[in-house]
Order: structure tokens, then sequence, then C-alpha cells
């Protein structure tokens, strides 16, 4: 499944706890990449990202938890 992350809301975000989230769900993501994806997210614009089916029940959760703005894309 792919995943277009929009915005972060929180008013203080973590951006260890966002970096590790994207890089644990994703499929295609490692630790540098994901920190790179972090600080693009938070700067305001959005970021694409695959998920793994198996994982995207627990990854839509985890997202919303961090208060990350999120639309399905496939």
């Amino acid at each position: 499944m792919k995943l277009n992350l929009l915005s972060c809301d929180a008013q203080r975000p973590d951006r260890r706890a966002i970096a590790k989230c994207i890089a644990e769900v994703s499929s295609s993501v490692g630790g540098s990449l994901a920190n790179e994806l972090t600080d693009i997210l938070l700067e305001g614009d959005a970021v694409d990202i695959e998920v793994e089916d198996k994982n995207s029940g627990s990854a839509l959760r985890a997202f919303r938890k961090l208060s990350i703005d999120y639309e399905i894309i496939e």
C-alpha cells in the first residue's frame, strides 16, 4: 500500500519517533532516509512511502498517534 504523508499537526513533533516509525513500517526506507523524509515532512512538504500490507493497520495507527495526516494512494 502506498501512503502520502501530508503534514504533522503536533505542537512539538518528535523527530526521532517519526523517523523510527517511517523506517519500521516502510518496506524500502532505512534509518538515514527516514531521517531525511522526516525533515521534509516537518518542513511542510508531502512524503510518499510504501507500506507492507501486513503492517498497514499498525502503520496507520502509529501515524495517527504521532499526529501525522496521511492519505492512502493505493
